[in-house]
Parts: C-alpha cells; structure tokens; sequence
C-alpha cells in the first residue's frame, strides 16, 4: 500500500509540474495586438504578421531540429481557454512536410516556437519598427 501511495504522489506531482510548465508557455492575448513583426536578437530570425491573415518568416526555426528557413502562409489565433496559440499554415509544403506549427503567445509582446515538454524554445519579440 506504501508504494501505491507513492505512485499516486508522484502522479499528482508530475501533474502539478505540467499544469505549471503549461500556464508558464502561453499568455491569453487580444488577437487584434498580434499583427506586426516579431525578432529574435540571438538569431536574427523574424516573423511578420500581417492583419490580413498573412505570414511571412525569415531564417526562422519552428523547432530544435530544423534548419532556419523562410515560409510564409495564413495564420490564424486560436483562443483555447489560457492557451492561446496562432496556428501557422505554412503554404508550398511537399507530401510528408509539416503543413502547419503553433506559435505560442507569451504575453508581453512575446510568441514562441516551443518543444511541448518545454526543453527548447525560440522567443520572438514584437518590434517597434513599422
């Protein structure tokens, strides 16, 4: 019975720390104060979003194991109750491509490509410059 109660602790721990993790990786935003043009300084990388729907990205990574490139598509924000998200479909993608990423909000003028268990990830900040 002792190691059962273990188990259920650290279950409910591991749960605890994921709920956490999750709150701390998305930031519930205004959909309307997304457009405009996000850097990341360390890599010079960019996304422009433009309030007709439209991306553009430049030498950017959607994740740890790719190759900074440039793409462009639609977005679109999706409000899903404190993780708020913009979905990115990425046009001209070949059969067995990813067609789409999320780019997470992080409030404060923030989004970010990020690993789901939070073990990388590249912040953008929203530019002043039009």
């Amino acid at each position: 019975m002792g190691k059962l109660t273990s188990r259920r602790r650290f279950a409910a721990a591991a749960l605890a720390a994921a709920a956490v993790l999750a709150a701390g990786c998305t930031a519930q935003v205004d959909a309307e104060d997304l457009p405009g043009l996000y850097r990341n300084k360390e890599t010079g990388g960019e996304i422009r979003l433009d309030s007709d729907g439209t991306f553009t990205a430049t030498d950017l990574s959607t994740d740890s194991h790719s190759d900074a490139a440039d793409f462009h598509g639609r977005w679109k924000f999706v409000d899903s109750s404190g993780s708020d998200f913009v979905y990115l479909n990425i046009e001209e993608r070949g059969i067995g491509e990813v067609a789409g990423v999320q780019l997470y909000t992080r409030g404060g003028g923030k989004v970010a490509f990020s690993t789901p268990d939070g073990s990388w990830s590249l912040v953008l900040t929203k530019s002043t410059e039009k």
